[in-house]
């Protein structure tokens, strides 16, 4: 009889301890719950972790895509955006809102990020910025696409929403790029539940993003000298009600800045603990069936990838089978469903783009799956996985 795994794609990801931190604020005398203090302190603390000056903490790892694309067109004009079909949604739909063009590229198997070819070669005058993801914790960036993009000026934006504490030549993911998103869903390597941010080193972004997270209003500019400018130029309007620019609200609340820094003084030891459970796993599968050249270095995975190594779709139903049976739960495709040609709001967006022209893609879109990963997993269930889907 196959053992009974009960294995979810994430399990206490928000602990006692958490709780209790925001209980604690709740109980203060009249606590804030808005946007404030909190905010501003967690925003300090993921950008010095990160490696950056600067952070924007939004109300989730979608707003912080938006915002980013909505600042970038306000900076760099209309144009074009190189994205991966490997992807969350909202990556590719922050372009669209945004009324930028998504150009795609097919992945580098080892990292499921975007190709550093297919992209270089995919650059054009109209290339305003290539949005690239660190997909389910793997880095993605390499020397000749870092080189690449700084000898054609081309700015980079990094998803890092499932990869926190991923890491390219010693520094973290989300400090090479002009700007960085990040993710702090329930699920993720750091949650607040819900939430998001954007982080970069360049000032007038910063600016740009602090009001645009907040309807536009330059009530919001840190500088002072920037923001008294604003009243200056226009005098007949109230200066605590200036919209510089037609947004949205994506502001967080209180009590994703609680979480937020509760949970950060233990992501280091919780990342060595995924690595070191993606390390025994990959080394637990059938080669000769599955994919196992990940590249490892600079991981802080977030999820098991399970590639077939060949298509076989009697392969594929006969392991989905046998993890349905064992209680392991998982996502066929990987991040976001798969290749996101293959979705409705693409097809009908550019029909004349073929999904199985993008072929390592479309592979892990049929034959690719993720399985949790998560620091509370029992380790001692993981060669127990890799017998299941060895036998299968």
């Amino acid at each position: 009889m196959k053992r009974i795994l009960d294995w979810p794609l994430m399990a206490n990801n928000v602990t006692r301890d958490d709780l209790d931190r925001l209980i604690a604020h709740l109980q203060r005398p009249d606590p804030r719950l808005t946007h404030g203090p909190e905010v501003r302190a967690f925003e300090r603390d993921w950008a010095e972790w990160t490696g950056v000056k600067h952070c924007v903490l939004v109300n989730s790892g979608s707003s912080a895509n938006e915002l980013t694309m909505l600042a970038l067109r306000h900076l760099k004009g209309d144009g074009e955006v190189i994205v991966p079909p490997l992807t969350w949604v909202s990556d590719i739909a922050s372009v669209m809102f945004a009324g930028l063009t998504p150009v795609f590229a097919d992945i580098n198997p080892c990292t499921l990020g975007m190709d550093a070819k297919e992209i270089l070669s995919k650059v054009t005058p109209r290339t305003k910025a290539v949005f690239l993801t660190h997909i389910l914790g793997y880095n993605a960036l390499t020397r000749e696409l870092v080189d690449g993009l700084g000898a054609r000026g081309i700015p980079l934006v990094e998803d890092v929403c499932e990869s926190h504490g991923a890491t390219f030549e010693g520094r973290r993911c989300g400090s090479w790029g002009w700007a960085s998103n990040f993710s702090f869903y329930y699920a993720h390597h750091l949650s607040t539940i819900e939430g998001g941010a954007v982080c970069t080193n360049d000032e007038e972004l910063y600016e740009i993003c602090r009001m645009m997270r907040s309807h536009g209003m330059t009530r919001e500019i840190e500088s002072p000298e920037a923001r008294s400018g604003w009243p200056e130029r226009h005098p007949d309007l109230n200066p605590d009600f200036i919209f510089a620019y037609a947004s949205h609200n994506m502001r967080a609340t209180e009590i994703q800045g609680v979480l937020g820094r509760a949970q950060l003084p233990r992501l280091d030891a919780n990342n060595e603990k995924r690595r070191s459970n993606l390390r025994k796993f990959l080394a637990g599968l059938d080669s000769s069936r599955f994919f196992t050249e990940f590249d490892q270095e600079g991981s802080s995975n977030y999820a098991f990838t399970l590639v077939l190594r060949e298509p076989d779709a009697g392969l594929r139903d006969r392991i989905e089978t046998a993890l349905r049976a064992a209680k392991v739960e998982f996502r066929r495709g990987t991040s976001g469903g798969g290749n996101q040609l293959r979705q409705p709001y693409l097809r009908r967006a550019f029909p004349d783009i073929r999904p199985e022209d993008f072929p390592r893609v479309d592979h892990i879109h049929f034959f690719g799956w993720y399985i949790g990963n998560y620091p509370d997993l029992d380790p001692e269930k993981i060669p127990a996985l890799c017998l299941l889907v060895n036998e299968a």
